[in-house]
């Protein structure tokens, strides 16, 4: 039996997902190809924890909420208001941040290596002051143990949280995934990151609980550019589901700070129905995972 050639309409929304996430409308950026010329195994298991969530189309819901959540911390908020240019060029700060999570996770230790310098040599130039939770005045740079911390934090929680709304189950559970992606964490110079769910959760309410994180009008400001970024049609709506969903996810107590509230409608199933069409659409091509086993069974070959 054949198989049914691709819809237009799926070939159309893959391509156009993949410009958001990857800046190529194959996903098939270069260092996406690069992923499958490797000379090592890489930081993490094939079809592991963090392969198994990053690979999931709940990323797209973790990804908003991950912003929201960082937004809390006004140093993070102010590396990102000062440097980024997240306004004039969403897209690429997208595509930018999903290009070292894609690397990491698939890419061969080189490459994920080389990413990671890549990165470190753009924060050694973020560096600013900012008013803290306390009302004082406080310099920060990117490389500062505690906005490194909270930045790991926000996203792993995020990401779980993200992969959690899918209903989808992750090998070894939640525990697995957070101790899995402290890898990155320690890679970017974390100090002792947190290896279980409860562990990762006391740690972010610790940062509120000492009045570290609060709302005010650059939170407001970056919600409200989130709640409606410059997507048009059918990925406008989509992207309104998938934010509301992202909210839902958020505990009450940051919600607050952050001024937004849940829909009074079952968001998390709409959502799964969003993520359920996109997961249809990256499906009919390759991705990441794809070049990182392409580049396993290759030196499984060359080992044998």
């Amino acid at each position: 039996m054949t198989e049914s050639p691709t819809p237009d309409w799926v070939r159309s929304l893959r391509g156009k997902i993949l410009i958001a996430l990857a800046g190529d409308p194959t996903g098939m950026a270069p260092y996406v190809r690069a992923i499958a010329e490797g000379v090592d195994t890489g930081y993490f298991a094939e079809n592991g924890p963090a392969w198994t969530v990053h690979a999931g189309t709940g990323t797209l819901v973790a990804g908003i909420r991950a912003l929201l959540l960082q937004a809390l911390h006004p140093g993070a908020l102010a590396g990102v208001h000062d440097w980024s240019r997240y306004r004039e060029d969403p897209i690429g700060r997208l595509t930018g941040t999903v290009r070292w999570v894609v690397t990491l996770t698939y890419g061969s230790r080189t490459q994920a290596d080389a990413e990671t310098r890549r990165v470190g040599r753009f924060h050694q130039r973020v560096q600013g002051e900012y008013r803290a939770g306390d009302g004082t005045d406080r310099r920060y740079t990117a490389e500062a143990a505690d906005l490194v911390r909270w930045v790991h934090l926000a996203f792993t929680d995020a990401f779980l949280a993200g992969h959690e709304a899918s209903r989808k189950p992750i090998p070894g559970g939640a525990d697995a995934y957070v101790a899995d992606w402290a890898t990155a964490g320690r890679l970017m110079r974390v100090v002792d990151p947190p290896l279980t769910r409860a562990a990762l959760r006391a740690e972010i309410d610790a940062f509120a609980d000492r009045g570290e994180l609060r709302g005010g009008e650059r939170v407001d400001d970056v919600v409200r550019f989130l709640r409606r970024p410059p997507f048009a049609g059918a990925m406008g709506v989509a992207y309104r589901v998938l934010f509301a969903a992202a909210v839902a996810t958020i505990p009450r107590r940051y919600r607050k700070m952050l001024g937004v509230r849940r829909w009074p409608l079952p968001v998390l199933t709409l959502a799964r129905l969003v993520l359920r069409v996109t997961e249809r659409a990256l499906g009919s091509g390759p991705r990441a995972q794809d070049m990182a086993r392409a580049r396993l069974r290759r030196l499984e070959r060359e080992a044998a």
